[in-house]
């Protein structure tokens, strides 16, 4: 059975209970299965070779995970070839698609947990109540090792994005 915790994340003014580990620095990155927007699925072995953040978001179809898609997009053109972002939710690949398009996004990867929510799971991002993905952002370097963790207690709080950004230079 999977860890849980209870009351970790505010959805919408309810709090709702996290499933899976609350990952840290120097965490071995979990392994996942989730959809790309072909309908190929995709684990972590499929994303090595690479810097990457992980962007956990509830919707992309919502202001707010729209603007933390967005930003990401920015920011990860800036870095180059080795840093490689993946903004994860349980949108259907379909919506992904539509939102890359629409939000001109052409340096993030978007991913669909839809099928078994095992990248939440895996990274303790899933909501048991209502299954979508919390916020959270995750770096992992090219060793597969997380070297920085951020969990929003919030749907409506952005991440910090100039740590996520420093910490995956740094990882390079």
């Amino acid at each position: 059975m999977s860890q849980e915790r209870p009351a970790a994340f505010d959805f919408a003014g309810a709090k709702t209970t996290l499933v899976g580990p609350e990952l840290r620095a120097g965490d071995r990155a979990p392994d996942f299965e989730a959809t790309d927007q072909g309908l190929k699925t995709v684990s972590l072995a499929d994303t090595a070779g690479k810097v990457r953040i992980f962007a956990a978001v509830p919707s992309l179809d919502t202001g707010v995970c729209d603007t933390e898609g967005r930003r990401f997009n920015l920011e990860i053109g800036k870095l180059g070839d080795s840093v490689a972002c993946y903004i994860i939710s349980m949108d259907l690949p379909f919506a992904q698609k539509r939102w890359c398009g629409a939000a001109d996004a052409n340096n993030v990867k978007t991913l669909s947990d839809h099928r078994s929510g095992s990248f939440g799971q895996a990274y303790g991002a899933l909501q048991k109540e209502n299954r979508f993905l919390s916020r959270a952002v995750f770096v992992v370097d090219s060793g597969d090792r997380v070297t920085y963790a951020e969990y929003l207690p919030a749907a409506g709080q952005q991440p910090n994005y100039e740590a996520v950004i420093e910490a995956a230079k740094a990882a390079r």
